[in-house]
């Protein structure tokens, strides 16, 4: 396996944000990426995973990790029967095109996530009434100390939440689907997309939604709305004019100024509400939010 040093994470997060990665590496087998997870054991070095970078804020100051996107056979998408068979290195939109092309239903909501499989799984990813949770038979998972099959229940999946943690790498997924007419599913794709483009800023350079909805009758986005958020600005990045849930990088952002826009949000959604948001996106580096 070849080891880069000091990559520059801003190439791999949809933001385009993020400082050097202590070292990266492309594992394209399971073996790989066993061999990779006890070199970075071995030197006390923390494990993530960049997938498409589109759920995650890298510290501007660097990552001292190793830094993981799987490819080769890590990407694979196959199909057996009802059952996908999916690398965690694989594009949800690939999944979705095979699931599709074998007539197979129940993962159209991932239209409206850009990411991987292995993200998916990680956080439980949703959206428009669907879930990973809900299709998802187990998961193989590597650490350090080898790999193994998790169900559902084993990984502790609830609303954009799993117990897996760095160290942890989700190499397969197995998603259980059912038998739907190719055109029908290719008609609610269509749908939600337009759904998508018509509430988010899909032509923007964002990292997705910034903010878990709350136990509220205002999603994220309206609360933050009702806060007068939409289109305010740091440095380069501001709060979407479209859907102030989604951060932009307007204008050669820094992850530090998407952070000072999250924690602004929070602010006023605390003060106005009495609401406690919590972040969805993945923070990877030596970043956090101050204490409300």
């Amino acid at each position: 396996m070849t080891i880069e040093e000091g990559v520059e994470l801003a190439r791999f997060t949809t933001l385009g944000t993020g400082g050097l990665a202590r070292a990266f590496a492309r594992p394209e087998s399971e073996p790989e990426v066993e061999e990779l997870l006890r070199w970075a054991h071995d030197r006390s070095l923390q494990v993530a995973v960049v997938g498409l970078g589109s759920n995650l804020l890298a510290a501007d100051d660097g990552v001292d990790a190793l830094v993981l996107k799987l490819g080769g056979e890590l990407a694979a998408v196959e199909v057996t029967g009802e059952v996908l068979r999916v690398g965690g290195g694989a594009a949800n939109a690939v999944a979705l095109h095979r699931a599709r092309t074998a007539g197979l239903g129940g993962f159209e909501f991932a239209c409206a996530i850009p990411g991987t499989i292995g993200g998916g799984v990680w956080m439980n990813a949703g959206a428009y009434g669907g879930e990973f949770a809900g299709v998802l038979r187990r998961a193989l998972v590597a650490t350090a100390d080898g790999s193994d099959w998790l169900t559902p229940s084993e990984l502790g999946l609830s609303y954009r939440h799993s117990e897996l943690r760095h160290g942890q790498v989700v190499l397969r997924a197995e998603l259980e689907l059912r038998p739907r007419p190719s055109d029908e599913i290719k008609a609610e794709v269509r749908e939600l997309n337009r759904q998508r483009k018509e509430a988010q800023p899909t032509n923007r350079r964002t990292f997705g939604s910034v903010f878990k909805n709350p136990d509220h009758e205002l999603s994220a986005g309206r609360m933050l709305e009702a806060c007068g958020l939409k289109g305010h600005r740091l440095g380069g990045a501001q709060i979407s004019p479209k859907h102030a849930n989604f951060i932009e990088n307007a204008d050669g952002a820094k992850t530090a100024d998407a952070l000072a826009l999250m924690a602004e949000a929070r602010r006023r959604a605390h003060e106005q509400f009495g609401v406690r948001l919590e972040h969805e996106v993945e923070f990877l580096g030596e970043l956090e939010l101050p204490d409300l």
